[in-house]
C-alpha cells in the first residue's frame, strides 16, 4: 500500500479514559455506557466513535459512486449504528447498521449506489467478513 495520509490518535484508560488525535483535533473524554456495566456519563464511546468515521467514510463513498454514475446526491446523509454485543462463545463482537439517506434518488438507483459504496469504501472492506454489516437505504416518500 502506498500510503496516503496516517490519522493518529492514543487512547488512555481503556474505555473510561480519554482519546486525543496527535494534532489535537479530538481529545474526548471516555465513559462506559449503562449497556456495558457503566455509569454512562459524559463522554463518548469506542462505538460511537467508529460510527461516526465509518459514517463519513461510507459517505465519501456513495459521493464518488454517484459521481462516477452521474447522479445528483441531494442533501444525503449516512447514519451508522454500531452495536457490541457477545457471540454465542461468549467473545465480544460488533456489528454496523449504515442507513443512507438519499432523497430524490429511485429505489434502484439507490440500491445501486449504496451496494457499490459498500464495494469500494475502506471502513467497509477493512471489515468485510470480520463483523456482520446492514446496509439500510432511506428514500423521500
Amino acid at each position: 500500500m502506498k500510503t496516503l495520509y496516517t490519522g493518529k490518535a492514543t487512547a488512555s484508560g481503556g474505555r473510561s479514559g480519554n482519546v486525543k488525535t496527535d494534532d489535537g483535533k479530538i481529545n474526548k473524554s471516555l465513559s462506559v455506557p449503562k449497556g456495558l456495566g457503566g455509569e454512562g456519563g459524559d463522554g463518548t464511546n469506542p462505538e460511537q466513535l467508529f460510527g461516526a468515521a465509518y459514517a463519513a467514510c461510507y459517505g465519501s463513498a456513495l459521493e464518488l459512486i454517484a459521481e462516477k454514475e452521474g447522479v445528483d446526491l441531494g442533501d444525503f446523509s449516512v447514519t451508522a449504528s454500531v452495536s457490541i454485543g457477545k457471540s454465542d462463545e461468549g467473545d465480544l463482537d460488533l456489528s454496523v447498521v449504515l442507513d443512507s439517506y438519499l432523497p430524490g434518488v429511485d429505489v434502484e438507483t439507490g440500491e445501486k449506489l449504496v451496494n457499490k459504496a459498500h464495494e469500494v469504501c475502506p471502513y467497509s472492506r477493512a471489515t468485510r467478513d470480520n463483523i456482520d454489516v446492514t446496509l439500510n437505504l432511506l428514500l423521500d416518500e
